[in-house]
């Protein structure tokens, strides 16, 4: 079973940072664009940050530009966000999702092809 195990969320104070982690099982990962997206209570899912599969082409949605910084390690199987300057309006579930098809922040994840559960981020003073 193809799987994606979100870790890394939690409560940080506005102006924090952490650091979240998106583990891979059941495929390759080498194959895949990676997504980061989020999804705040009563609001729609949006894209925060795309990868390539080889980890050569990223792109961010503008209200986390030059905050949160997307990384993979196709080694470990493993893809990451590191989200620094943390602010209230990045209170959400955090999701991480796999495309064989290259992955656009603007699609809010549509067409992704693995999702992973989802971990809490919850910024707060």
């Amino acid at each position: 079973q193809p799987q994606l195990v979100e870790s890394g969320g939690g409560l940080v104070q506005v102006g924090g940072s952490l650091r979240l982690s998106c583990a891979a099982s059941g495929f390759i990962l080498d194959y895949y664009a990676i997504g980061w997206f989020r999804q705040a209570p009563g609001k729609e899912r949006e894209g925060v940050s795309c990868i390539s599969s080889s980890g050569g082409s990223t792109n961010y949605a503008d209200s986390v530009k030059g905050r949160f910084t997307i990384s993979r390690d196709n080694a470990k199987n493993t893809m990451y966000l590191q989200m620094n300057s943390l602010k209230p309006e990045d209170t959400a579930v955090y999701y991480c999702a796999a495309s064989r098809f290259p992955c656009q922040v603007s699609k809010s994840g549509y067409g992704m092809d693995y999702w992973g559960k989802g971990t809490l981020v919850t910024v707060s003073s």
